[in-house]
């Protein structure tokens, strides 16, 4: 199923790179939009759009945004002559083709055949978009000359763009670099696949730290193996192959009114057991009383200690502190640091055992 809806642009709200956020009206009401530049053209007020509704219209989170397909029927569009073959949103009518890192046109292709090992270092490895800021202010706080990288999946939001987390982390020097792979896009580094995008987070951007997690969004059905996040398995299992050290992130919280998230979401269970085949850094918090019993008995239920490494962090009002230390408004699934504080505390406790290493 795909919807669409013809609308008219009533105001630009905001830009930034590769993105217009827009003012649109569809019949006599008005909605946002987003407009991806380089894949649609500019838009200016006046213009008449095409417009994608579907995740509106099936009430899905997607920020409350209809998309842009086309702007005026493309009248106008400069096609530009870019490097690179390697193909996004690949089969579909929006294709395009970028520079990968790999391939033999870059400058940087030598660097893939003459790899020999990632030596150790820390991938921070969580499940949602909401994880990667507090990952990094965890770090950050803890060692601030630290160069951090951010990996995005294409589990989640396809355009790097698209995150407004990314674009504060990067405006505030708080990440020195961005690589996307698979079919996400946008990055300042584009990969193939997992392995090379590790590979260009610390041979090409030189980082010491890297953060490897989805876009916005999340999929999920209420199984327990039908959930994008899934994808955190063949991840660690990369990063060990690559002689890295993964750093997990479980997705703890005690405000998610579902039973299957409450402490260790069975998400994080689910990977950690049967999917990944290999072994993780787990970074669990001291949380005080009947949370931190709930977690530990998870952890023991669930022999989690067994194949994994469980690494226990007690630092817990300085992690609460350096999360507040920001101008940056935590949220996940609606919920802010108030509402969810373990959630939040989890991921900078990841951040702040990874840059200690």
């Amino acid at each position: 199923m795909i919807s669409y809806a013809k609308g008219i642009v009533k105001s630009i709200l905001s830009a930034r790179k590769g993105v217009t956020e827009i003012e649109v009206e569809i019949g006599r009401e008005n909605f946002k939009a987003i407009n991806y530049d380089f894949l649609t053209g500019q838009v200016a007020v006046g213009d008449s759009v095409l417009l994608n509704t579907t995740a509106q219209d099936l009430k899905l989170g997607s920020g409350g945004y209809h998309f842009v397909v086309s702007v005026n029927c493309g009248e106008g569009f400069v096609a530009k002559n870019a490097p690179g073959h390697i193909m996004k949103l690949r089969y579909t009518p929006l294709q395009f083709a970028v520079l990968s890192a790999e391939e033999e046109d870059s400058p940087y292709h030598s660097i893939f055949n003459n790899f020999s090992g990632l030596g150790r270092k820390p991938v921070i490895i969580g499940e949602l978009h909401s994880m990667v800021a507090p990952a990094v202010f965890g770090v950050k706080r803890n060692r601030p000359k630290l160069k951090v990288s951010y990996i995005m999946t294409d589990g989640g939001a396809l355009p790097l763009s698209f995150s407004k987390t990314v674009k504060y982390l990067k405006e505030n020097n708080l990440i020195d670099g961005t690589v996307t792979y698979g079919q996400a896009f946008g990055g300042d580094i584009e990969s193939v696949n997992i392995y090379t995008a590790l590979i260009s987070a610390f041979e090409i951007l030189h980082s010491d730290v890297a953060v490897v997690a989805m876009g916005p969004g999340i999929t999920g059905t209420g199984t327990e193996y039908g959930f994008s996040g899934i994808e955190q398995g063949p991840i660690i299992d990369a990063v060990n192959n690559l002689g890295g050290l993964p750093i997990f992130i479980p997705r703890i919280s005690f405000a998610d009114k579902r039973k299957r998230h409450c402490g260790i979401s069975h998400h994080s269970i689910t990977v950690l057991n049967k999917v990944a085949m290999s072994s993780a850094n787990i970074v669990v918090p001291k949380f005080s009383g009947n949370k931190f019993d709930c977690i530990q008995k998870q952890i023991d239920e669930n022999t989690l200690n067994q194949k994994h490494k469980i690494i226990y962090v007690d630092e817990l009002e300085k992690l609460t502190q350096d999360l507040l230390s920001f101008d940056f408004k935590l949220s996940t699934m609606g919920r802010g640091i108030d509402k969810d504080a373990e959630f939040f505390i989890t991921a900078a406790a990841a951040g702040y055992y990874a840059s200690s290493i």
